[in-house]
């Protein structure tokens, strides 16, 4: 049942993206394009889910099960680190360079055409450089607790 969910809930994701046009690099760009012929569509998309996270957090916050009886894993960071600015950064460079974010780039690849593609390539690329940055960063760690 969970993956049924899991599916319909990604495919009702998916058909938002592209019925709002998010899979189209140029309405991205055309809205970071602030000095240029500026898009502001996104932007209404955005406020959008906006507001559907505020009402679904909401209530999330009133309960302990999902709908599937799964426990809720509310976010409870609220530091704002270096690696959360780093991450942000990297992910705006990409962002705007391809006009992609992880979810349009998903759905775009449906599409056929190889930019999506390639977008998608890199994108499994820096995470699992980021898998080997953090394993290594866990064997230090642990190395350094065991000479204590």
């Amino acid at each position: 049942m969970k993956l049924i969910a899991a599916l319909f809930t990604g495919l009702i994701f998916g058909l938002g993206l592209i019925v709002s046009g998010m899979t189209d690099p140029s309405k991205v760009i055309g809205f970071l394009d602030i000095a240029g012929r500026w898009n502001p569509s996104l932007a209404l998309v955005m406020v959008g889910a906006i507001a559907v996270g505020v009402i679904a957090f909401g209530f999330a916050r009133t309960r302990t099960l999902s709908f599937l009886g799964e426990p809720f894993r509310l976010p409870t960071a609220t530091q704002i680190d270096k690696r959360l600015l780093l991450g942000g950064v990297v992910f705006g460079f990409g962002w705007g360079l391809a006009g992609y974010c992880p979810g349009p780039a998903l759905a775009s690849v449906l599409t056929g055409g190889i930019k999506p593609l390639v977008f998608v390539a890199a994108m499994i690329f820096g995470m699992a450089i980021f898998e080997v940055l953090e394993a290594i960063k866990r064997a230090r760690q642990r190395a350094e607790t065991e000479l204590l």
